[in-house]
């Protein structure tokens, strides 16, 4: 059984053990993407997030060029979207060994809209929902497909001959091999955008967007700092007298915790049949009992030399989480402890997240090329900080180094003290003769009629009046505020606002 990886640190890139998702939606006139990961405690955590013109191929492509760069030029293992066709392409081209996983919640929605014309569409309904929920490999999926066509009369319908098509980037049991952290949709992302709208309106302005990220952020930073609290101050107490759960409930924060404690119920409706054994691997079949008189069937395999487990249902690649079938197949065996590989340290609740410590996109000015150096120096100090943090020896080794050498660049400044002109802000600002609006697009699910702010109507009118009078020496600095505001982030992240937090 292939175990899922351990949460990585910035300067590994972090939270490629974790998928991200990426959902649209649109803010300013122009189309806000987010990036959504999962943390320890399941928590939804924001990556990342742009604004884009379009959602052109060409603009997905520049969005994961650069979020490939902000993540040293590692591709995450999967990505998980809607059926977004530039999204896909864009994909492909920018990442080809990352998995891409369509939102199937998105798909299975879209059925009674799309079979609604069928007679006995109700039943049309249930029937690929078992088929696609409940096909324990690629081979019985296919089957049961075409099976469901031929019962239905649907060899024709074009909808589902696209989705089988497609079956390998939607359906569970051709993905679930690969680790998801148990996210099938992009509902992640959706959440995170209405979180989003407690801190943004369509009348914030550009530079309210950028400090109000910030401020998600925080929130989002502050509610995992309680929940690691939680973990190490509070006990959830086992359900059962097993030694495997008190391992998990050693280890694990509180929210796979419980996950955990739901497969141990679980166990109670598992009935565990020993098909055949040699040379300590053993094959067998548990039936789960799910209703009155239905019972789903699992071959689960152990491997009494090599301590491994493994079934067909494959939760434990997908979500990191031992099955009940499983942990079944472990008490008929009278192991007392699982081996290490299957508590992860990805759910631990000891697990470090350096990400906290540093310092949001915007705190800085994103400026080229120096924000590229700043880049590299962060991923190379990352390590060194770290490893000096451990002890009052090593730190105070780590700060006479960087006495030493703040000295000498302080010397080689001094040197070179006179010779360079206008700053890098200052010559983009004098180069800039006119502030312009962000162009405006045709968007999806945009108000045809939205409601103008405050200032747009104090604009209109005073274009109505012919202004006879000049603007008040307050209005005037407002709006010198404002332009140099949007003037900077303009030039600063061009065409198209793109920010990256730790």
């Amino acid at each position: 059984m292939q175990e899922a990886e351990p949460p990585l640190s910035i300067s590994e890139t972090s939270f490629h053990s974790t998928p991200p998702t990426i959902q649209t939606g649109f803010r300013y006139n122009l189309v806000c993407g987010s990036f959504v990961g999962v943390n320890h405690h399941d928590q939804s955590t924001l990556l990342g997030c742009s604004l884009m013109k379009n959602e052109e191929i060409e603009s997905f492509k520049w969005l994961f060029q650069s979020w490939l760069r902000c993540m040293g030029g590692n591709a995450p293992k999967g990505f998980l979207t809607d059926q977004c066709a530039s999204m896909k392409r864009a994909l492909e081209a920018c990442m080809p060994t990352t998995v891409h996983r369509w939102c199937i919640w998105h798909i299975m929605k879209k059925i009674p809209s799309k079979l609604n014309g069928y007679k006995g569409h109700a039943d049309i309904e249930q029937e690929m929902s078992q088929v696609v929920w409940n096909s324990q490999s690629k081979d019985s999926f296919d089957r049961n497909w075409n099976d469901f066509l031929l019962n239905f009369g649907l060899g024709d319908n074009k909808w589902l001959s696209d989705l089988y098509e497609d079956r390998h980037i939607w359906v569970p049991i051709y993905l679930d091999h690969h680790f998801w952290a148990g996210m099938r949709s992009t509902q992640r992302s959706e959440s995170m955008h209405s979180f989003f709208n407690k801190y943004i309106t369509r009348n914030s302005s550009l530079i309210q967007f950028v400090k109000q990220y910030d401020n998600c952020l925080g929130s989002r930073e502050q509610a995992e700092r309680e929940s690691d609290a939680a973990d190490f101050h509070t006990v959830i107490p086992c359900a059962t007298k097993s030694c495997i759960e008190a391992q998990f409930q050693d280890a694990y924060t509180h929210a796979k915790f419980r996950e955990v404690q739901a497969q141990f119920r679980g166990k109670a409706n598992c009935i565990t049949r020993l098909k055949n054994s040699a040379l300590g691997y053993s094959v067998y079949e548990v039936g789960e009992q799910v209703s009155s008189s239905i019972f789903n069937k699992f071959v689960v395999t152990y491997d009494s030399v090599a301590a491994e487990v493994k079934c067909h249902c494959l939760l434990f690649e997908s979500r990191g989480i031992l099955c009940r079938h499983a942990l079944s197949v472990l008490s008929f065996e009278q192991v007392s402890q699982v081996s290490p590989r299957y508590i992860l340290e990805r759910w631990s609740k000891k697990v470090k997240r350096r990400h906290t410590h540093i310092k949001s996109s915007h705190d800085e000015p994103l400026m080229e090329p120096r924000s590229k150096r700043f880049d590299q120096l962060v991923f190379r100090s990352q390590n060194i900080c770290e490893f000096a943090s451990e002890s009052e020896e090593l730190t105070a080794i780590l700060h006479r180094a960087y006495d030493n050498v703040m000295a000498e660049m302080e010397a080689l400044k001094a040197k070179r003290k006179g010779t360079s002109s206008l700053s890098h802000e200052d010559a983009n600002l004098e180069s800039v003769n006119e502030l312009q609006s962000p162009p405006r697009i045709r968007t999806r699910g945009r108000p045809k009629n939205r409601l103008g702010s405050k200032l747009e109507k104090q604009i209109a009118n005073a274009t109505k009046k012919k202004k006879t009078k000049v603007l008040s020496e307050v209005k005037v600095m407002f709006f010198k505020f404002v332009a140099i505001e949007f003037i900077f982030l303009v030039n600063s992240l061009g065409n198209v606002c793109m920010l990256y937090f730790r």
